[in-house]
């Protein structure tokens, strides 16, 4: 189901910029021809404040201390740029050291792998509170689906962190720098998040159509509850289908899911509303091409209820409205069930079934967006249609498990990616 059809010019070159322009064919300095695309990428918050569900990392920040990141690229190339974030920061904050390099397992690095990155020719590098830099391209031979690690070293107190929480990946926490270390030994901390961390870019190996999809959405998008360090998220699952399934374009899908999120109502613990974030978390990424709008169910879930339907539509119009105005392509996924949610005896009440319901009912029947993913109907009990099947249930009847995020992945009609798009870039 499609409304538009695109009849765009094809960019030959385009200068980089700390912005994440949208880039497009490139040749480089050495004669390499490729795309920059995102290969990786994560949703960045407020250090939690309020809570210690995360054992303090967030609000405590860090001093002296190297944070050893492990992130899953889905594409790959042959060079790389990294993103760090201090965009929820309260004052400047000083990276002393970055690397990159292959993951062995667990904080140990593949020996010889390791890449220094530097930042305008620097290896150290301040960025004010509010923003992010990127790093210079490196040469690194960066391959879909094979984790890298990523470290970097805070040398000065940080104070609160700019952070993406419930990564369903463990990082790592050792004092001093220890950007340089291979066998994983002082990593003797971890959590399951990642900090300061906000993207990956590559620029691919091949001159084929490059194309960069991405998830906005809650924890359902974020995978949580998905298998720990596993890479299940049907994010992760769709990027495998892709590459498999069309090998006329280069892909990859950057999940920028946050676990409780909203469309309408910014939170302290579940971040900035997906209305407020699209600028930062969709429309910067590098080559952003597609949309993937999964949300609303914790709108009506989290209290204040919202239980107007009318309301969540109304912010969905209006996403799909600001991916229009850049020309990219937006699909939309139903709400999956949340009766008998164990985590939160609240959560569920019959008035926001119906207003799941509603929403649902206009998902499938508007003409705005352009595919629909009814991912309810894949996960749903047929004998009970306000629960997920069993056999999909993480356990809490709301968030499903690997085979439910599997399920999700591959109820997606891949024809609508089959043609390939030839756009110019938006700004």
């Amino acid at each position: 189901m499609f409304k538009r059809r695109f009849n765009l010019f094809v960019i030959s070159a385009i200068i980089f910029t700390l912005a994440f322009s949208f880039s497009t064919l490139t040749v480089t300095a050495d004669n390499k021809i490729g795309s920059w695309i995102g290969a990786w990428a994560t949703s960045q918050m407020a250090a939690w404040t309020t809570v210690d569900w995360d054992g303090g990392f967030s609000e405590n920040g860090f001093d002296d201390e190297t944070i050893r990141m492990i992130v899953n690229p889905t594409a790959s190339g042959e060079e790389v740029k990294v993103r760090l974030s201090n965009e929820f920061g309260e004052k400047p904050l000083t990276f002393g050291k970055a690397t990159i390099g292959k993951t062995d397992e667990d904080a140990k690095v593949i020996s010889d792998s390791i890449e220094t990155l530097t930042f305008a020719g620097e290896e150290s590098v301040t960025v004010p509170a509010g923003e992010a830099i990127v790093s210079d391209p490196v040469p690194f031979d960066v391959v879909d689906g094979e984790d890298l690690t990523i470290s970097v070293y805070i040398p000065e107190e940080s104070g609160p962190a700019t952070w993406h929480n419930t990564a369903n990946q463990k990082s790592y926490f050792s004092v001093g720098d220890a950007t340089a270390n291979v066998d994983g030994s002082g990593f003797t901390n971890d959590s399951n998040s990642w900090f300061f961390l906000s993207g990956v870019d590559v620029l691919t190996k091949s001159n084929k159509k490059a194309r960069t999809i991405v998830a906005l959405g809650d924890s359902i998008t974020a995978g949580y509850l998905s298998t720990l360090n596993a890479n299940q998220r049907y994010t992760d699952f769709l990027n495998e289908r892709l590459d498999k399934e069309i090998n006329n374009q280069t892909f990859s899908v950057l999940n920028q899911g946050i676990s409780g999120n909203k469309i309408l109502r910014d939170d302290a613990i579940f971040g900035e509303k997906a209305l407020d974030r699209l600028e930062r978390d969709v429309f910067s990424q590098t080559n952003v091409t597609d949309i993937i709008l999964f949300e609303g169910i914790n709108d009506i879930g989290h209290v204040p209820h919202q239980l107007d339907a009318e309301e969540i539509i109304k912010g969905m119009k209006q996403i799909a409205k600001e991916a229009d105005k850049r020309g990219i392509r937006i699909y939309v996924g139903t709400l999956t069930p949340m009766n008998s949610f164990t985590g939160d005896p609240t959560y569920y009440t019959e008035e926001g079934e119906e207003t799941r319901q509603a929403v649902n009912e206009w998902i499938r029947s508007q003409d705005i967006f352009d595919a629909v993913f009814d991912f309810d109907r894949v996960v749903r009990d047929p004998e009970n249609p306000d629960k997920i099947l069993p056999k999909y249930d993480s356990g809490d009847q709301l968030h499903p498990n690997d085979a439910g995020l599997k399920a999700m992945a591959d109820s997606i009609d891949l024809s609508i990616f089959k043609q390939p798009l030839s756009r110019t870039a938006y700004k």
